[in-house]
Formats: C-alpha cells, sequence, structure tokens
C-alpha cells in the first residue's frame, strides 16, 4: 500500500534506472523491514491457504504495455501473493522435505541480485565464491580435495549430470557425439529411490525401463540378494550393467541404503556408484547421525540439496563428483566465442559450465556461502539433530495414541503413521485428515503410500519447528479424525 513517502517509481529515458534513486532506496528498505517482520512472526498465522477465485482471476491480466508503478506493484504483491505461498518457512509445514530458509540467505539473495554474476564462468570472484562451496561439500562429504562439483537447481539435475557422467563411463566420450550405437545399459535403485532417478534415466537417452528398481527389506533399504540376482541376469542377457543409484533419505520413509555394502558391491562389478542424498547428505554435519552414512564417501558421486535440511533458501542444489576430468568430459565444450584464455576476463578455467548444462548460471552460490559462514557447520549439524530428535518425539506420541498407528519405522526425520477407526475405509479417511488440516491452516503433513496402505507424512525439516507445533498437529490431527469417524458413524447408522 502506498505511503507519503513513496514517490512513483520513473525510469530514466535511456535506460531501466530510476530518476530518483533515493525513493527506491525508500521502498527497498522497506521491502527489506517487511520481510524481516514476516520471518521474526511466521509462526502466528495459517501454515498455508488456498487463494480465492478473484485473486486467481488478478492472475489473468493481458501483458503491460505501458510503464507501471514499484510501489503499486509491491503493493500488489503483498495482497495477491505474500498470503497464498506454500508455507514451508512456517514451523508447521511438515508435508514435504522443505528447508525453512533463512534470514541470511534471504540477504544473500539481495546481493546476489544487485551483482546480477552470470557464474557460467570466467574469472571473477563468484566463480571463487562456488569453488569454495564445492570444497566445502567435499569436505563434508569425505571426498577428496580434487573433486568437482556445480550448484544447480536441485537433486533432480544433479542425478541427471550424475547419469550422464556414469554413461560417458560406460561408453567413452563418444557418446556425447555417436549417441549409445545400440548398446544397452541398465542401472540399479531400490523400488523407494526418487522419482527423478527414473526420469533422468529418460532425460539421458535411456529409457525409464533400462532402471531396474530393487525390493527393499523390512528397513525400506535396498535388498542387497535381489540386487545381486538382478545383475547377475541382466548380464547373462547380455545387457550392460553402469550405475547404482543409493538413497540416503528416501523420499517416502527417510531411510539410507546400506551405503558401504553398495559401495563395494559397485567396485565387485564395475558400476558407478551414486548416492542421492539430496536431504540426507547434510547428515554428516551431525556427529551422531554421520555413522548412518558409513560408505558415502566412497561414491563415485553424491547429489544433494543445500535448500533443504541446511535452510538455505530455494534454489540451491549440488552434486560432486570424485573423477574431475570424467566429468569434464562429459560437459565441457569450448567455441570460439568461450575460448578460455590465459590472461584477462576469459581465464579461470575450468569454468562451472564445463560441468554442468547451464551456461546462463545465477549467484545461487552466494546464499549457501554465507550461510555457511554465518551459521557455522556445527550450528547446522545441531538442527539436523533436532529434528530427528523431534521425530522420535514424534513416534513416541504417535505409540501412545490407541488412535494412531506407525507404519515405518523412523531412520531419520520422517515419520509415517495413520489414524484408525472402526468401519471406515482408512485410506481416504486419512487422505481427508490430512486435507482438513491444510485447508484450517493448522498445519501441513502430506500422504504418501507404505506397503499399500495410505500413510500420513510428516517430514520434520524446518528449523523453526518446535515440541508445541508437534502437540498442535497432533492433537488438531485427533480432533479432524474423531470428528470424520463419527460422521461416517452416523452416516452408516441412517443406512446412507
Amino acid at each position: 500500500m502506498r505511503t507519503t513517502q513513496d514517490t512513483p517509481f520513473t525510469a530514466k529515458p535511456d535506460t531501466l534506472d530510476p530518476q530518483d534513486w533515493e525513493a527506491v532506496r525508500s521502498l527497498g528498505h522497506r521491502m527489506v523491514d517487511d520481510m524481516v517482520a514476516l520471518l521474526a512472526g511466521v509462526g502466528d498465522g495459517p501454515v498455508w491457504q488456498a487463494m480465492p477465485g478473484e485473486v486467481r482471476e488478478a492472475f489473468k491480466t493481458p501483458l503491460p504495455r505501458e510503464a507501471g508503478d514499484l510501489a503499486a506493484s509491491y503493493a500488489e504483491f503483498q495482497a495477491l501473493v505474500q498470503p497464498y505461498i506454500g508455507g514451508n518457512i512456517h514451523p508447521r509445514f511438515v508435508g514435504w522435505v522443505h528447508g525453512g530458509g533463512n534470514p541470511v540467505g534471504m540477504l544473500a539473495e539481495l546481493l546476489a541480485g544487485g551483482l546480477n554474476a552470470n557464474l557460467g564462468g570466467r574469472d571473477h570472484a563468484p566463480v571463487e565464491v562456488e569453488r569454495q562451496v564445492i570444497r566445502w561439500s567435499a569436505e563434508m562429504l569425505g571426498f577428496p580435495a580434487t573433486a568437482s562439483g556445480v550448484l544447480v537447481t536441485g537433486t533432480s539435475l544433479a542425478n541427471l549430470i550424475a547419469v550422464l557422467v556414469a554413461r560417458t563411463r560406460a561408453l567413452g566420450k563418444a557418446v556425447r557425439q555417436d549417441g549409445l550405437q545400440g548398446r544397452s545399459l541398465v542401472a540399479y535403485a531400490s523400488t523407494e529411490a526418487h522419482n527423478c532417478v527414473s526420469r533422468a534415466m529418460d532425460m539421458a537417452g535411456l529409457g525409464t525401463a533400462a532402471l531396474r528398481l530393487i525390493p527393499c527389506d523390512a528397513q525400506h533399504r535396498m535388498d542387497m540378494a535381489v540386487l545381486a540376482a538382478a545383475v547377475e541376469h541382466d548380464q547373462a542377457q547380455g545387457l550392460q550393467p553402469f550405475m547404482l543409484v543409493g538413497s540416503a533419505g528416501t523420499v517416502d520413509t527417510g531411510a539410507i541404503d546400506d551405503l558401504a555394502a553398495l559401495s563395494r558391491f559397485s567396485r565387485r562389478h564395475g558400476l558407478w556408484f551414486h548416492v542421492d542424498a539430496a536431504f540426507g547428505a547434510l547428515a554428516m554435519l551431525s556427529a551422531h547421525k554421520r555413522p548412518l552414512l558409513a560408505g558415502i564417501s566412497e561414491a563415485d558421486s553424491v547429489a544433494f540439496d543445500f535448500h533443504k535440511w541446511a535452510q538455505v533458501p530455494y534454489d540451491a542444489g549440488c552434486i560432486l563428483v570424485r573423477d574431475a576430468d570424467l566429468h569434464a568430459a562429459t560437459f565441457a565444450t569450448q567455441p570460439a566465442y568461450l575460448r578460455r584464455e590465459e590472461r584477462g576476463l576469459a581465464a579461470g578455467r575450468p569454468w562451472p559450465t564445463d560441468f554442468g548444462p547451464d551456461l546462463s548460471r545465477g549467484f545461487r552460490a552466494l546464499k549457501v556461502w554465507m550461510t555457511i559462514k554465518v551459521y557455522g557447520a556445527d550450528k547446522l549439524g545441531a538442527v539436523i539433530d533436532r529434528s530427528c530428535e523431534l521425530a522420535q518425539q514424534l513416534v513416541q506420541r504417535v505409540l501412545a495414541e490407541p488412535e494412531l498407528e506407525m507404519l515405518a519405522p523412523v531412520a531419520l526425520n520422517v515419520v509415517c503413521f495413520r489414524f484408525r477407526a472402526a468401519a471406515v475405509e482408512l485410506d481416504q479417511l486419512n487422505a481427508d485428515i490430512v486435507a482438513d488440516l491444510q485447508e484450517e491452516g493448522l498445519a501441513v503433513p502430506s500422504t504418501t503410500m507404505i506397503n499399500g496402505q495410505l500413510a500420513i507424512r510428516v517430514a520434520l525439516v524446518n528449523h523453526r519447528t518446535s515440541e508445541a507445533d508437534l502437540a498442535l498437529l497432533v492433537d488438531g490431527l485427533l480432533a479432524a479424525g474423531r470428528r470424520r469417524a463419527a460422521a461416517n458413524l452416523h452416516l452408516n447408522s441412517q443406512g446412507i
């Protein structure tokens, strides 16, 4: 909303810069103040609320042709956007594995936007910031200092990069020009691997059918005996096994495959060992949880996200590769207009674009760099420990409530359970309970399927979540379940 201090934004005739920089400064300060106030009181409002029809319609206006006003656009943001966000900054957003962000990262985004740096390459300080983040990541995971890496949008793209590097290892650099030439590569992951692994096989031209999904044991970890039989069968059929994907923090239950055993298996069979550790990799910062990831340091590549357990604002994914030369051989090209020089701005090889598909790349490294420098790795590890402690507290509460039932063991921070009631279709009941809580704005859990049963899934990732938030969640869940069970009983008694 416009204040008397606001001056209409007017650009200079020949640039996009304002005629009045002080007006921009004043409104910019107010934006920062408003965002700080939002974060400071983020737990006071609803977690999520649905957009009314008139709000959705407001986004269907034609392309603006004439100049508008900055203050008016900000007022629209406050009215149309801010109230209707997904809610993952809220302490009772526990539905999906989304980090809560942090104020340092928010301010870093402002700084990065001001610099407008392109991190595709060349010799400038923002690239060094990203290189330091990659070195820190290698140190965190126990990779050699010579490992390569690049920041990407998220683990979905990081997993695709890993599949492509593994493909190059299996078929040589010529695959980039000649394609598969009829060779049948096959890869292996558990049935609980994230769908982005299958999509990576699709986008790499290998096909989703070339990904063998191996069943899991009672702990939701890949079954090693079934894996061994699958590889033996594929080899007997004349196929070429080339990659094994382990999971460190599965999407459904947070389970961690036996990474040490998978590493040994990969070496015996000549497979590229990749770990999809979208959120689990950050558990390496926790002295208590680090032993669960034994074997990750032996991987050929690891994909993970800083925007999950490290609480960096979206988006900030990462891929690390042990063999930097192979990594570069998979992506590097040098057309004349991107010629690398020994001096001047075009120096500084290798460039980040040599390790991934993007040439135009934003300065996402700054928010990672500042988050780590300001909070420190030990503090981030403490946040991870706290999430896991809250998960165990929730387990105890579920076990103590007769109407609730655990559906999967808890390895890290994901708790899957359901509400039980007699003479009710439980899958629909639990789906309705979750939707009720979301629409009330009380909390945002999610659902998944565990052994053919719909589960309420609580993923504890946000650093703001407290014991009181969990109590509100479970109390609200029980109340919603009882209301729906009672209504169903009434309908049944009426023969409806």
